[in-house]
């Protein structure tokens, strides 16, 4: 048994990474999946398709590695987490698609929530800010709009859970319905400082205790596979949200140290330790992981849209090819030429929490063309996270002098240095830059043994390429001055 799955379900895509006992990448395996937009504001997924694509996946990695499910010490699991999947317990069929964290239809019932004066109080014991971005809401509304589903999960027929529960529920056969500590942190059920579901919440937005899944450590054996599956019956022994599971894959393991995780969107997170630390800037205070029944907190910025501008560029305005083509369009004009980029299609995250706010392209002239926009859709990414950076900063009273980053993104080194410009910090990117996959990994390969402790996977951590910043610091002032600027166009743009 001398590799570890680590099965990495995103927003956009699945995939899954085969590492050995180095840590390095033996072979990988990568599928997109479908975007469904019902309405304006609203985005689904079919669990049923993730599912197939995911379980594809794990089998082309394992053919690629030339090994078998027998040949595996565990499996490590990382997902995106908010996202909301409720089923038949009898069936193992979705009730209806999965609603995607990105999702806005639950902002109303979070102003209604908010009217009432409940958001402190949410707050308070969730550490996340009372926004539709969270699985309580969404839940909420499957219950109420899916014909006969509140009954239902009443009963106790129903199943939810983030895309971490679906996807343990198909491995083990429908033997397992459970969530980590890290992914329930982050449904607005979830009391952090007890650990554990809260009655409140739970009476706040209406949810049945009997649909919540079993809340477990997030590196240890808690399911094994059905050996039809992979030929094997393989221990499940790391979970984690994406974001988490990249916090430990870069080896963010002491207090004060950042990641910034370049996906579908920019989740920036600093570890605080064993206590939770509460933002005044609107950050989210969040569970990092769960291990040796000790949990670890952090705090953390979201970015709803980032890479995902990028697929916008050739998806929906088809101005590039393929994703990796936007560097070489951007860098062809010398700078943006005034062009800004806000690219809130599901509002704005941290620190502005707007779900009112949509995308807008200000400062164009006739002299702007598809490389200004281009370039003002990259910049855009490291706007966003700077905005991040500098809440962090204020919260933590730490002043950074390294980000980790990792994610897709990163291979863009024009995004990079422009990041390290702005931030005026050093900006350090991985030789594996797969870290959230890794994070799984490591998680599940401790719970097995496979690695025999914290110090022997820090070990293994090494940079690839540092960015330095070069930018005058007055030219990165007058840049985040034009994109304050256009920030303010954008705001509560669909707010009626």
């Amino acid at each position: 048994m001398s590799f570890i799955l680590a099965l990495d379900q995103g927003t956009t895509s699945s995939r899954a990474i085969v590492f050995d006992r180095s840590g390095a990448i033996r072979a990988a395996a990568q599928q997109e999946f479908r975007q469904i937009f019902p309405q304006p504001g609203w985005v689904e997924h079919d669990a049923d398709e993730i599912w197939r694509k995911q379980f594809s996946v794990a089998t082309q990695a394992l053919e690629r590695a030339g090994i078998t499910g027998r040949e595996l010490a565990a499996i490590g699991i990382t997902n995106q987490r908010e996202t909301t999947v409720v089923w038949d317990r009898a069936s193992g069929k979705p009730v209806c698609n999965a609603i995607v964290w990105q999702d806005r239809r639950t902002a109303g019932l979070c102003d209604e929530l908010k009217a009432r004066g409940h958001a402190a109080r949410v707050t308070a014991k969730t550490g996340l800010v009372l926004d539709a971005y969270f699985s309580g809401t969404k839940l909420a509304w499957i219950l109420d709009h899916v014909p006969g589903a509140r009954a239902a999960a009443a009963a106790g027929r129903l199943a939810f859970g983030t895309v971490d529960s679906w996807i343990v529920w198909n491995l083990t056969g429908g033997m397992a319905h459970v969530t980590d500590a890290s992914n329930a942190s982050r449904t607005l059920l979830y009391d952090i400082y007890r650990g554990d579901w809260d009655d409140d919440l739970l009476g706040l937005f209406s949810i049945p205790r009997a649909v919540l899944p079993r809340i477990v450590a997030s590196s240890g054996v808690i399911a094994h596979t059905v050996p039809e599956l992979l030929g094997a019956r393989i221990p499940i022994a790391g979970i984690a949200g994406d974001q988490q599971a990249a916090l430990f894959g870069q080896r963010c393991v002491a207090p004060g140290m950042v990641k910034n995780t370049y996906g579908t969107g920019c989740f920036m997170l600093m570890h605080t330790g064993e206590r939770p630390v509460r933002s005044r800037n609107q950050l989210l205070t969040t569970t990092a992981w769960r291990i040796n029944g000790k949990d670890e907190y952090a705090l953390e910025g979201s970015v709803f849209i980032a890479g995902a501008v990028v697929q916008w560029l050739r998806d929906g305005l088809g101005i590039i090819n393929s994703s990796a083509a936007v560097e070489a369009l951007a860098a062809s004009v010398a700078d943006n030429g005034g062009v800004y980029f806000v690219p809130a299609f599901a509002g704005l995250g941290s620190p502005h929490w707007d779900p009112y706010a949509r995308g807008a392209i200000v400062g164009l002239t006739r002299g702007a063309n598809a490389a200004h926009i281009a370039r003002a859709a990259l910049e855009s990414i490291a706007y966003q996270t700077a905005d991040v950076l500098h809440a962090m900063e204020s919260d933590s009273g730490i002043k950074l002098s390294e980000l980790r980053v990792d994610g897709g993104a990163t291979q863009n080194n024009l995004l990079m240095q422009f990041q390290a410009d702005v931030l005026g910090v050093r900006v350090v990117r991985p030789k594996v830059f797969e870290t959230t996959a890794l994070g799984a990994a490591y998680l599940a390969g401790l719970g097995v043994g496979f690695w025999k402790d914290a110090g022997d996977i820090s070990a293994q951590w090494q940079a690839d390429r540092a960015f330095e910043p070069k930018m005058p610091r007055a030219e990165a002032q007058r840049l985040m001055a034009g994109w304050n600027k256009a920030l303010a166009r954008a705001k509560d743009w669909a707010k009626e």
